[in-house]
């Protein structure tokens, strides 16, 4: 058996098991590359390179990114401004929520998904509207938006890399909008149209918490208003200029600092040390709170907007954290007490319950099953609850994607992506090196922290990138690429280049409903250099075509990550996708094979 043989069939076996899922993904591509190598198609090193390719650094460097845009809230802020902005309208709410798909265009379409997918939550759950009459839209309209700028998908990384390696040419950085605009514009007018009578109406078992309340409910369930009192700080208070971790109220029974907020908004205190009209917030008995206000010359206020506590507790500063201690935790005999703060001061026990009901005692013995409320810095809460003597029962990194918009390290992320931006468009540095720069710059301004990035990043998605090269090499060092290309020119080429571009898009739209569209993109390249070599065209036009067409897995939910996150919170089945996908596909060959050759000419 040649090597040509040999090749198409591992290959062949692989997209079976891709589809067919026995075993994971990842573990079907590596052992494609090692059955490639063990009947010598490949050498160890051409086997083994995919891992070191720079299309895989450029991949962890852009899900790096997204991890650092999603963490500061930005997504927040989208989804809060489009409810805003959109009013009640079911028809305004749905094309607002496809229109803010464009943030694929900037944090790839898994970033983009993740944080829309709340708000269509939220939107589902106030507006009454089925949220299987959402979810659909929206994975189709990020997965348009991601064609919009070469970040919003892997399958543009591949095809821009792989079109400068082989010289075929440079495709810009907002290039892909020429193609990505009119699909984005078309589905939501087809979304509009067909999608009621093209979608199922159906409830959801499984759709995501909405924590854009959150604070508010911590606050009414463990009943922090009650015994609240406000502490303004005047000019001859000796505790003006003093730091706010320095201040020390272990004296004054069942009083316990909450928050401290700013004079000049009332927002959270973002400085260390207080100011003159800066206000306490504590809880604790009225008498010891005033005997606390004679001694440090502070005036006691009543709190006056109530409902805002909430939004003082978590803030961009701040979160909330709601811990159990479990069974065998070495903090179970502890002594805590409200008020009680960590050794750096930065994490505060507001509450405990036991049983449901709050434990006011000025000592307390921690039980299992005991509930804690903590506050305290969004870096310290993650610090302290990595810990497996509690169990958190809500992520505080969720909370905070979802409840505070625009948080802290906003302004540093819009400027890297602007950095980000300029280097590609101007092409100032190869792509992997600029993704690779901006994702460092993330960690070293302190956006983002490294366990988050390594929890927030789809490793599956990198290692698979990483271990479908090699059969992507073996296509066309076997020849096996040059072989189907030149079939597929023997068989449409005399009908011209505009029907190899078809061809080349109906392979790759087929092949990438069953796999995954990087995995398509890395398989149907070699073919699509290979057959514009053959017809003696430009390669861009056909590389384009595989792109959008590796890219069109709209018919089933398996095929790529978009499709997988709305699969549940959609309560869709299989056979629900296919349905408004065909229509959207139809178009999005229309558009394909109308606009490319304008764009990128054949000669």
């Amino acid at each position: 058996m040649n090597d040509i043989a040999v090749t198409l069939s591992i290959i062949g076996l692989a997209l079976v098991l891709f589809a067919w899922n026995p075993v994971p993904a990842i573990v079907v591509a590596v052992g494609a590359s090692l059955a490639l190598y063990f009947t010598g198609v490949l050498t160890m090193p051409e086997a083994l390179t995919g891992f070191g390719d720079p299309v895989v650094v450029l991949i962890a460097a852009l899900l790096a990114i997204a991890v650092a845009v999603e963490t500061t809230g930005i997504g927040a802020w989208a989804g809060q401004l489009l409810l805003r902005l959109s009013g009640a309208n079911e028809t305004t709410l749905l094309v607002a929520l496809m229109v803010a798909a464009i943030f694929s265009g900037l944090i790839g379409m898994n970033g983009a998904v993740a944080a829309l997918l709340p708000v269509a939550v939220i939107i589902a759950v106030r507006t009454g509207i089925s949220p299987s009459q959402l979810m659909i839209p929206l994975a189709l309209a990020c997965l348009k938006g991601a064609k919009l700028t070469m970040l919003g998908s892997p399958v543009n990384v591949i095809a821009a890399t792989q079109a400068e390696e082989f010289g075929a040419g440079h495709i810009g950085f907002f290039a892909w909008s020429v193609l990505g605009m009119p699909q984005l514009i078309g589905s939501i007018i087809i979304v509009i149209f067909l999608g009621q009578r093209l979608l199922p109406e159906r409830k959801s078992e499984s759709i995501p918490a909405d924590f854009s309340g959150h604070a508010h409910t911590l606050v009414q369930h463990y009943n922090l208003e009650h015994g609240l009192h406000q502490l303004a700080v005047p000019a001859t208070s000796p505790l003006v200029g003093t730091s706010r971790k320095a201040l020390d109220i272990s004296a004054y029974v069942g009083v316990r600092a909450v928050a401290f907020l700013d004079h000049e908004d009332d927002r959270p205190l973002e400085r260390d040390r207080l100011e003159a009209g800066d206000l306490i917030l504590v809880r604790g008995d009225g008498h010891e709170v005033d005997r606390l206000a004679a001694d440090l010359r502070v005036e006691v206020r009543e709190h006056g907007e109530k409902a805002a506590l909430g939004d003082v507790l978590l803030s961009r500063d701040s979160g909330l954290a709601e811990v159990v201690v479990p069974e065998r935790s070495a903090l179970i005999g502890s002594t805590v007490f409200p008020g009680m703060t960590s050794e750096d001061h930065e994490v505060m026990i507001l509450a405990v319950q036991r049983g449901g009901a709050e434990l006011v005692r000025p000592r307390l013995t921690l039980r299992s099953g005991d509930h804690l409320l903590l506050q305290g810095s969004w870096p310290a809460l993650e610090r302290y609850l990595s810990s497996a003597q509690l169990l958190v029962i809500d992520s505080p990194d969720q909370v905070r994607t979802q409840a505070v918009a625009l948080g802290r390290g906003t302004k540093r992320v819009f400027a890297i992506l602007a950095l980000l931006v300029v280097l590609l468009v101007f092409n100032v540095t190869p792509a992997p090196i600029a993704c690779f720069l901006c994702a460092c710059l993330m960690v070293i301004t302190g956006v983002v922290r490294l366990p988050q990035i390594y929890r927030g990043i789809d490793w599956n998605t990198v290692l698979l990138i990483g271990a479908m090269i090699a059969p992507a090499r073996a296509m066309e060092k076997s020849g096996a690429a040059e072989m189907i290309g030149n079939q597929i020119v023997n068989l449409l080429g005399d009908f011209g280049p505009i029907a190899v571009l078809i061809g080349l898009f109906m392979a790759a739209t087929l092949i990438t409903q069953f796999i995954s569209n990087t995995s398509t993109a890395l398989v149907m390249m070699p073919i699509a250099f290979a057959a514009a070599g053959d017809m003696g065209v430009s390669a861009l036009p056909m590389v384009m075509s595989v792109a959008m067409g590796a890219s069109a897995s709209f018919l089933t939910p398996f095929a790529n990550g978009v499709s997988l996150m709305v699969y549940g919170p959609g309560g869709y089945k299989f056979g629900d996708f296919w349905r408004l996908g065909l229509a959207v596909l139809i178009w999005t060959l229309i558009v394909t094979v109308i606009v490319t050759p304008l764009y990128w000419p054949f000669h």
